[in-house]
């Protein structure tokens, strides 16, 4: 055996085109998760966002972490950090939808907010929120006192 040869990693992040959007509240985070997520397959599949930002909380970029079926989604807590180091990110906004229109969240929901909460904790960024969303209606647990 060789093991003088291994793979290289590579990992890449571009600010290139990046508007650098500030989000002050919810709304401007829901702003630009509705951007993103499918319209279409809102109420049809469940599907998990990032969204990271710098020390001011402007935008440095948004990932989609997973999608799936109906009523669930996996989320591996891995994905989410690594692309907060890989942009430097200050901290964080996670969101997801429900398609069967109920912004209640799971105790999986809050369970994965746990999760995500202490991991970035450990890499000393910061979530900020974590957001349910319908096509018409969202539940930030920031505003709602469950962060």
């Amino acid at each position: 055996m060789n093991f003088n040869i291994v793979n290289e990693i590579k990992l890449t992040y571009s600010r290139e085109g990046n508007a650098e959007k500030l989000i002050t509240n919810s709304n401007d985070a829901i702003e630009v998760f509705r951007a993103h997520f499918d319209s279409g397959e809102i109420d049809y599949r469940e599907s998990f966002y990032a969204l990271y930002l710098n020390h001011a909380h402007k935008v440095l970029g948004i990932k989609r972490i997973s999608e799936s079926g109906i009523s669930s989604t996996l989320v591996d807590i891995r994905i989410i950090m690594q692309a907060a180091l890989l942009c430097n990110a200050s901290s964080l906004i996670v969101a997801h939808n429900h398609p069967s229109g109920n912004l209640k969240p799971s105790s999986e929901d809050v369970k994965m907010t746990g999760k995500i909460k202490n991991a970035s904790e450990f890499l000393s960024i910061q979530l900020l929120d974590h957001c349910i969303l319908t096509s018409t209606e969202y539940l930030s647990f920031a505003d709602e006192g469950l962060l």
